[in-house]
C-alpha cells in the first residue's frame, strides 16, 4: 500500500500546521537555552488599516531568515507587536467610527481608540498568522499597553537629564490638516502642479520691480525682498524698500547670497514662513514675525479680507485680485516639488509653535560614524542612511497636539513655570489624569498644569530593543540581547524607524542596537506601480492566499533581490503552483518508494556514480544555499534550488533511479541501498532548505514519512544540512552533467520522432573526447536503463549534437 495516495497537495492544510506550531510551540524562544541567539527586532505594524501585499512581501523575507537561523542552531528571538499609539491609528479610528476627535473629551476618544484597537488587532494577528510567521506569540506587545509607555516615558526623562531635550516655541513643520508638528522625517517630497506667477512690487520711487512666486496666499506675511550681492541688475535696489502689493506696506530689500539669481527674476521675497531660507533670513536679519495662516490651514487676521478662506482658495482670489489691481504680470503651470506630510499627503506649512525637541544637530557626524558599526543589506541602501544624516537641518520634534498617544510625563508649575518630571517609579503616568506627588521643588507651590501634548510615535517605535529586550523590567536580560542581531524594514522608513532607532541606542547605551539591518523593497502590482486604494490597484493578501495559498505567495515574495521593488504579478503565484505540485509528486514518488526502508548510513565507495553525482550536486547546493541565508539572499538560494531540485532531481536523477527501483532483480543489493539511501537524504536535505519559503508543504511532507526516521517533532526545528566535502566530486558532477545532457538530446529525438519515452532504441553510438568518454563509461548502464537503449559504444557519429556539451550522436531505432 503507497504511503501516500494524495493526488495532489491540498493547501487547506496550511491551517493545520500553523494550529500544529502554536499548540507545540514550536517557535517559542527559549531563555535558558545554551544555543547561540539570533535575535530579530521585528517591525511592529501600524494600526490603520488591513494586511496590505506590502506586509506580506516583506514579513515573508523576515520569515525566511528567522526560519534558517532556527534550523542553523540558533535561539532565535523572534517577537511581534502592533504600532498603535500614534496618528496613523488615531485618524484610522476617527475614519473607522466616524468621529472626529476634537468632537469629543480626550478621555472618551483615548477609551474608543482602546477598545477598537484591541478588536482591530485581533484581526491583524489572524492575517499575520495566515502567512505562516513564525513569531513566538508570547513575546508580544502594543506600543500603547503600560509597559511601552512605561519605557516611551523613561527614555524622555532620561534624555531630559542629558540635558537633549527642551522646549521651544520656533518654527515648526505644521500638518494643518492633521493640525500637529511633524518631524523632518515625517516629510515627504511630491511632485505637484502649480502656478508660477510674476507680480509687480512698487518700489518707493514709483518704479516697479517684478517678482515671481507660486505662494502669492503669503504676501501679508512678507517681511523682506532678496536680491544676489552680484547680481548688477538689482544692486542699487539694495537699501531701499519695496510695497507689498494688495497690502500696501512696505519691507526691507536686502542683499544674501542665498538668492538664486536664476531662478525667477532673480527677486525673491522672504514671507514668515514659506520655507527653510525664509526661516534662515528671519533668524539673521532678525525680522519682524508675521503669521497669516491658522493651525487648520486657513487665512487668519493678518490676510485682512482673505480671512478664514482655505490656503488654496486664497491663493486663486489673490491672483484674481492682483490682475484687477494691475499688478499682475503673467502665470505658468509647472510642476515642483512640494513638502508633504507622509501620512496625509497634506502640504505642510511652517507656523511657530511651542514644541518639544530632542537636541542632536550636533550629533550627526557620531550618528555616521556608528552606522559603519553596522552591516547593511543590502550594502547600498547605507547612503540612504548617510544621506539624510548628511542633511538634517532640524532637531527631532517629538510632541504631538493630537489625543491617542504617549503622555509626556511632564507638569508646569503654575506659579513659576518650572518643569516638573513623573517620578520613574510612577511610571507611565498621564498627566491629565495623575498630579506630581512632590510640591514644586523650586517654589514649593502644589498647582500644576498639565503638558496636554503626546509623543511622536516613532519616539516610542524607536525603542523596539528596549521594549522587547525588558530594558526597564530586566537589565541583565536586556544586556543578553543587546545590541539585537537584525533589524528587518522596508527602504522607505529608513529615515524614520532606522535612524531614529540609531539615535534612541546611542543615546540610552552608546551602541548601535543591531548587528545587521536588512533592507525589503516593495510589493508594486503588475505595472510596476505604487498600489493604493484610489488607484484600484491594490491586492488582497488575504484574497491570494485564500486562492492559491500562502506558500504560494511566499514563495513570490522569494524573487526579489533584497531592497528591490517587485511587482505583483498572479503568474508567477500560479508558477509557485506549479513549483508545489512538482514537489509534492515528486516527494509522493520518492516515499512510496522508500516503503521498509530503514534509515542508515552508507559507505561512500558503495554508492553508484549516478547516486554520487546527485549527492555532490546536494552537497554544494547546500554549501551555497548556507551562504545565501547568511547574507540574507533568499533570492538566489530559492533560485538555485528550484534549479537543483526540478532539472538535476527530479527531471533526471528520478527517470535514472526509476529502473532500479521497478526493476530490482536486475540489481545487486548494494545498488539498491545506494538508491533508497540518496533519494531519502536528497529529498529531506532538499525540503529542510526549501521549508524557510514554503513552510507548510516541507512541513507536511516531513511529518507523512520522515518525522518517524528523525528525532525532531517538526522539519523547522530540525538540524539545517550540512555540507560532506567528501561527497563532492566535480569530476562527479561533470560526469552527471554530461549524463544529462544526452539524456535530454534523446528524449528530443523522441518526441521529434514521435516516439514514447519508453521505446526501445537499439543503439546510441556517442562521438566524445576521450575524458568525456571515459567519465561516460561509468554511467553507461543508467544511461540504458533510463533511455530504454539495447546497446551504446563509443566512435564516430555525425546525427545529433547535443545542447549543453555538444556531443554527437547517432540514435537507431
Amino acid at each position: 500500500m503507497p504511503l501516500i495516495t494524495t493526488k495532489r497537495y491540498d493547501k487547506s492544510s496550511e491551517k493545520k500546521w500553523q494550529k500544529f506550531w502554536r499548540e507545540k510551540k514550536i517557535f517559542c524562544f527559549d531563555p535558558n537555552s545554551d544555543k547561540p541567539l539570533f535575535t530579530i527586532d521585528t517591525p511592529p505594524p501600524t494600526v490603520s488599516g488591513f494586511m496590505h501585499m506590502g506586509h506580506a512581501f516583506s514579513y515573508s523575507h523576515i520569515d525566511f531568515i528567522a526560519r534558517f537561523r532556527r534550523m542553523a542552531g540558533y535561539n532565535v528571538f523572534f517577537p511581534f507587536g502592533f504600532d498603535d499609539n500614534g496618528l496613523a491609528t488615531e485618524r484610522f479610528i476617527e475614519k473607522k467610527c466616524n468621529v472626529r476627535a476634537k468632537d469629543l473629551t480626550r478621555q472618551e476618544f483615548i477609551n474608543l481608540c482602546l477598545k477598537q484597537t484591541v478588536e482591530v488587532e485581533k484581526e491583524l494577528t489572524r492575517c499575520w498568522a495566515s502567512l505562516g510567521m513564525s513569531v513566538d506569540w508570547n513575546i508580544f506587545y502594543r506600543t500603547i499597553d503600560d509597559r511601552c509607555r512605561r519605557i516611551s516615558q523613561k527614555s524622555f526623562i532620561d534624555i531630559y537629564k542629558q540635558g537633549r531635550a527642551y522646549q521651544k516655541e520656533a518654527p515648526t513643520i505644521w500638518c494643518p490638516l492633521c493640525e500637529t508638528a511633524i518631524a523632518q522625517a515625517e516629510l515627504k517630497d511630491e511632485e505637484k502642479d502649480a502656478l508660477f506667477v510674476e507680480i509687480n512690487f512698487v518700489l518707493e520711487n514709483g518704479d516697479k520691480i517684478n517678482i515671481a512666486t507660486t505662494r502669492p496666499e503669503l504676501l501679508p506675511a512678507c517681511v523682506a525682498v532678496f536680491v544676489h550681492p552680484d547680481d548688477n541688475r538689482y544692486k542699487k535696489l539694495v537699501g531701499t524698500k519695496a510695497k507689498v502689493p494688495l497690502f500696501d506696506f512696505y519691507v526691507p530689500i536686502i542683499a544674501d547670497e542665498r538668492a538664486d539669481p536664476e531662478k525667477g527674476t532673480g527677486i525673491v521675497m522672504c514671507c514668515t514662513f514659506g520655507d527653510q531660507t525664509d526661516m534662515e533670513w528671519w533668524k539673521v536679519y532678525n525680522l519682524p514675525l508675521k503669521i497669516a495662516i491658522t493651525k487648520d490651514g486657513k487665512m487668519n487676521e493678518l490676510a485682512g479680507k482673505y480671512k478664514d478662506l482655505p490656503v488654496k482658495d486664497a491663493r486663486m482670489q489673490i491672483i484674481q485680485d492682483l490682475k484687477n489691481a494691475g499688478l499682475f504680470v503673467s502665470e505658468k503651470r509647472i510642476k515642483h516639488s512640494v513638502n508633504t506630510h507622509e501620512r496625509c499627503g497634506t502640504e505642510i506649512e511652517f507656523l511657530v509653535t511651542k514644541q518639544w525637541f530632542i537636541k542632536y544637530l550636533d550629533l550627526k557626524q557620531k550618528f555616521l560614524d556608528e552606522a559603519e558599526k553596522i552591516k547593511w543589506y543590502p550594502p547600498f541602501m547605507k547612503a540612504r542612511y548617510d544621506n539624510w544624516v548628511e542633511n538634517l537641518q532640524w532637531d527631532w520634534c517629538i510632541s504631538r497636539q493630537r489625543y491617542f498617544g504617549v503622555p509626556f510625563p511632564v507638569w508646569y508649575c503654575k506659579k513659576c513655570g518650572e518643569v516638573i518630571l513623573a517620578d520613574l517609579q510612577d511610571l507611565p503616568v498621564d498627566p491629565l489624569q495623575d498630579q506630581p506627588k512632590q510640591p514644586c521643588p523650586k517654589c514649593g507651590s502644589t498647582e500644576f498644569e498639565p503638558e496636554r501634548d503626546v509623543l511622536d510615535t516613532w519616539a516610542t517605535s524607536s525603542l523596539t530593543p528596549m521594549i522587547v529586550g525588558k530594558w526597564i523590567e530586566d537589565p541583565n536580560f536586556f544586556e543578553k540581547i543587546y545590541p539585537m542581531s537584525l533589524r528587518p524594514q522596508a527602504h522607505d522608513i529608513i529615515t524614520f524607524w532606522a535612524f531614529t532607532t540609531v539615535v534612541k541606542g546611542l543615546l540610552h547605551t552608546e551602541n548601535v542596537p543591531w548587528n545587521d539591518v536588512m533592507i525589503s523593497g516593495h510589493a508594486l502590482d503588475e505595472h510596476g506601480k505604487k498600489m493604493s486604494k484610489s488607484k484600484g490597484n491594490v491586492v488582497d493578501p488575504m484574497k491570494t492566499i485564500n486562492k492559491f495559498s500562502a506558500d504560494c505567495l511566499r514563495f513570490w515574495a522569494a524573487s526579489s533581490k533584497l531592497g528591490e521593488d517587485l511587482p505583483f504579478q498572479e503568474k508567477e503565484l500560479v508558477a509557485g503552483q506549479r513549483f508545489l505540485t512538482k514537489l509534492w509528486n515528486a516527494s509522493k514518488f520518492v516515499i512510496n518508494n522508500l516503503e521498509g526502508y530503514k534509515k542508515n548510513s552508507i559507505e561512500h565507495e558503495k554508492l553508484r556514480p549516478v547516486d554520487r553525482w546527485i549527492l555532490s550536486k546536494l552537497n554544494t547546493m547546500i554549501e551555497k544555499t548556507t551562504k545565501y541565508f547568511e547574507s540574507y539572499n533568499y533570492c538566489h538560494a530559492k533560485q538555485k534550488l528550484i534549479t537543483f531540485f526540478w532539472h538535476d532531481f527530479c527531471d533526471n536523477y528520478l527517470e535514472i533511479v526509476k529502473d532500479r527501483l521497478y526493476n530490482p532483480d536486475k540489481y545487486d543489493a548494494d545498488s539498491i541501498e545506494s538508491a533508497k539511501y540518496t533519494l531519502y537524504n536528497v529529498l529531506l536535505d532538499t525540503l529542510k532548505m526549501l521549508a524557510p519559503i514554503t513552510p507548510h508543504i516541507t512541513e507536511e511532507i516531513y511529518q507523512l514519512y520522515f518525522k518517524k526516521h528523525e528525532a525532531s517533532e517538526s522539519i523547522h526545528i530540525s538540524e539545517w544540512p550540512e555540507s560532506d566535502d567528501e561527497l563532492i566530486s566535480i569530476e562527479l558532477e561533470e560526469t552527471g552533467d554530461l549524463l544529462s545532457d544526452i539524456i535530454s538530446s534523446v528524449r528530443k529525438y523522441k518526441t521529434e520522432n514521435n516516439m514514447a519515452m519508453n521505446a526501445e532504441l537499439s543503439k546510441l553510438t556517442i562521438n566524445a573526447k576521450k575524458a568525456e568518454e571515459e567519465k561516460l563509461s561509468t554511467v553507461a548502464d543508467d544511461l540504458k536503463a533510463v533511455l530504454k537503449i539495447n546497446d551504446i559504444e563509443f566512435g564516430s557519429a555525425s546525427q545529433i549534437k547535443t545542447e549543453r556539451f555538444g556531443i554527437i550522436l547517432n540514435i537507431e531505432k
